[in-house]
C-alpha cells in the first residue's frame, strides 16, 4: 500500500444521540487521514429503518463540526462513489446480491423466526456454540417455490465453508483467528430486502476504496464474517485496526451512571471541542512523550495506529475535566466570554441588554472565574458570589477560621483603613493586605485566610485583589460584617 492513497471512513447508524464512543472512532480515523494526506468519508449506515432517523444524522453531522473534524467526502458534500446513505445503495447491493445467487455463493432460507430459536435452544443445551446449521442450504427450486406458496419470506444466507480458519490481521491486535464452523451459514439480506450490516458494509467500503477500517472493538467479531463476504465478492481486503473498549471508572461500560455519554451534552455543559479532542485522542492512543495537553495540530502530529493500546480505555470524567480546564485557561478573554455568556444568562446573572457600565463590569467578574473552573456550566456557580450578599460557610472548618484569636485585630484594621483608599484596585488592595501584614506582624494566611472567609464564605477562589475592586468598598464591608456577626465576631 506504499503508493496507495490512504481512504478510510466513519460510518455510524443514525439511531441516536452521538456517543462519546462514536466520536473517539471518528477521531482516530480523522487523524490518520490527516496526518498520512488520506481522505476521510462519512457514511451514513441507516439500513435500522425502525431506528434511524434523519434527526439523529443532523446531531452526528453537527457534532462532528463541532469537534473539529471534516470529511472530504460522504453525505453533504459528496463525492465519486455516492450516494452515501446505505438506504439510497439498495440497487448496488442486489446487484451483488444475483451475482452470489447466481454463482452458488449464496442461498434462500425460508426458516422462520421461530424455527432458528429452537434450533438455537437446541445447540445450547448440547454446550454447542450457536449458528445456523444449513437446513435451506440444498433445497432444490421445487422445494423454494412450495415454501413461497406457503406465504413465507426468504432471506437470503452466505456459503460458509467448513474447517477453515480465518485470521484478521488487525493493527492494534496482531492476527486474530476464528473457526469458520464456529460461524455457520450467515445471512447476508434480510427477508424484506434489506441488507445486514456485514454485507452491505464490506460493499460499501470495497467500492468507495477504503484502505482502512479503524472502528471499535465491539466489531471484532463481525470481521470475520466481513472476510468471508469480501473472499465470496472477490474483493480486496483492507487493513482493519480495531481500537479498544471504553470502560467507566469502575471499569464496567460505559454507562449513563460515569458522566455525560453523548457529545452534545458535553457542548452544552460547555465543554470545548478541543478539550474532547484532546481527551478522546488520550483514550487509548499513547504518545511518545510525558505530553498531556494537545492541540489538534499536535495530535495530528504525532498520532499513530503503532501507539494505540489494546487494553480497555478507562473514561476518567476527573482526567477529561483537568484537561478541558488547561484548555480553558488558554483562552483569550474574548473566547472566555463567549464560553460563560450562555451560562450566566441561563443562571439568570445576565439578560443581553445590560447597559455599557454594567456590561464592563460583568466583563470584569466573568474573567475572574477562568482560573477556577474547568468548563462553561461551572462559570455561575464559581460567581454567585457577586450576584448575593446572602451566602453561608462552606463547611465548619471555614467558620473555624474566624474563630481565631487575631481575627479581631486583622478586621478592625481592614475597616479603618479599606474607605481611605483613594482608587480601589488590585495593586491598591494587595498593598493594604501588605500593610496589615506588617503591622500586626501576622503570617500571610493569618490575614488572608479570615477575610476570605468572611467576605465568601469559602476557603478558596479568585483573588481577594480582584474580588474587593469589582464588590466595590461598601458592599464588601457590608458582606464581612454580616459573617463576623453570624461568627459572633466583635471588635
Amino acid at each position: 500500500m506504499a503508493n496507495e492513497e490512504i481512504r478510510v471512513r466513519f460510518a455510524p447508524s443514525p439511531t441516536g444521540p452521538f456517543h462519546i464512543g462514536g466520536a473517539r472512532s471518528a477521531l482516530f480515523n480523522w487523524l490518520v487521514a490527516r496526518k498520512l494526506g488520506g481522505k476521510m468519508v462519512l457514511r451514513i449506515e441507516d439500513t435500522d429503518l425502525k431506528r434511524s432517523s434523519r434527526e439523529s444524522e443532523e446531531n452526528i453531522k453537527a457534532a462532528l463540526k463541532w469537534l473539529g473534524m471534516d470529511w472530504d467526502e460522504g453525505v453533504d458534500v459528496g463525492g465519486p462513489y455516492g450516494p452515501y446513505r446505505q438506504t439510497e445503495r439498495l440497487d448496488i447491493y442486489k446487484k451483488y446480491t444475483d451475482q452470489l445467487l447466481a454463482e452458488g455463493k449464496a442461498y434462500y432460507c425460508f426458516c422462520t423466526d421461530e424455527e432458528l430459536e429452537a434450533e438455537r435452544q437446541a445447540l445450547l443445551k448440547e454446550g454447542k456454540m450457536p449458528r445456523y446449521m444449513g437446513k435451506c442450504r440444498n433445497l432444490t427450486k421445487e422445494q423454494q417455490e412450495q415454501l413461497r406458496a406457503e406465504g413465507r419470506k426468504p432471506s437470503i444466507r452466505l456459503r460458509v465453508p467448513a474447517d477453515e480458519t480465518i485470521v484478521v490481521h488487525d493493527l492494534v491486535r496482531g492476527d486474530v483467528e476464528f473457526d469458520s464452523n464456529g460461524i455457520g451459514d450467515f445471512v447476508i439480506v434480510k427477508s424484506d430486502g434489506i441488507p445486514t450490516y456485514n454485507y452491505a458494509v464490506v460493499i460499501d467500503d470495497s467500492l468507495m476504496h477504503i484502505t482502512h477500517v479503524i472502528r471499535a472493538e465491539e466489531h471484532l467479531s463481525n470481521t470475520p464474517r466481513q472476510l468471508l463476504v469480501y473472499e465470496a465478492l472477490g474483493f480486496k481486503k483492507p487493513v482493519f485496526g480495531h481500537i479498544s473498549l471504553i470502560l467507566g471508572k469502575d471499569h464496567t461500560k460505559m454507562s449513563k451512571r460515569h458522566g455525560a455519554t453523548s457529545v452534545d451534552q458535553y457542548r452544552q455543559l460547555g465543554y470545548l471541542p478541543e478539550g474532547i479532542d484532546n481527551f478522546l485522542a488520550l483514550l487509548g492512543w499513547a504518545p511518545n512523550s510525558e505530553q498531556e495537553i494537545f492541540t489538534i495540530q499536535e495530535l495530528v502530529q504525532q498520532f499513530s495506529m503503532e501507539h494505540v493500546a489494546k487494553n480497555p480505555a478507562v473514561f476518567d470524567l476527573d482526567k477529561l475535566n483537568w484537561i478541558n480546564g488547561k484548555h480553558m485557561r488558554q483562552l483569550s478573554d474574548e473566547e472566555f466570554m463567549t464560553v460563560a455568556v450562555p451560562h450566566m444568562e441561563k443562571a439568570g446573572f445576565m439578560t443581553g441588554e445590560e447597559d455599557v457600565a454594567k456590561k464592563e463590569w460583568l466583563q470584569k467578574v466573568i474573567q475572574t472565574a477562568k482560573n477556577h473552573v474547568d468548563f462553561g456550566a461551572q462559570v455561575p456557580q464559581a460567581l454567585s458570589m457577586y450576584f448575593t450578599d446572602e451566602f453561608d460557610f462552606e463547611n465548619a472548618e471555614a467558620a473555624a477560621v474566624l474563630q481565631e484569636a487575631t481575627v479581631p485585630t486583622v478586621m478592625k484594621m481592614l475597616f479603618e483603613e479599606l474607605p481611605k483608599l483613594s482608587t480601589v484596585d488590585g495593586p491598591n488592595v494587595k498593598a493594604l493586605f501588605k500593610k496589615i501584614q506588617k503591622t500586626t506582624k501576622l503570617g500571610g494566611k493569618a490575614v488572608f485566610m479570615p477575610i476570605r472567609v468572611a467576605l465568601t464564605g469559602n476557603q478558596h477562589g479568585p483573588e481577594l485583589a480582584e474580588m474587593v475592586p469589582l464588590l466595590g468598598i461598601e458592599r464588601t464591608l457590608k458582606r464581612i460584617q454580616g459573617s463576623l456577626t453570624k461568627a459572633g465576631i466583635k471588635f
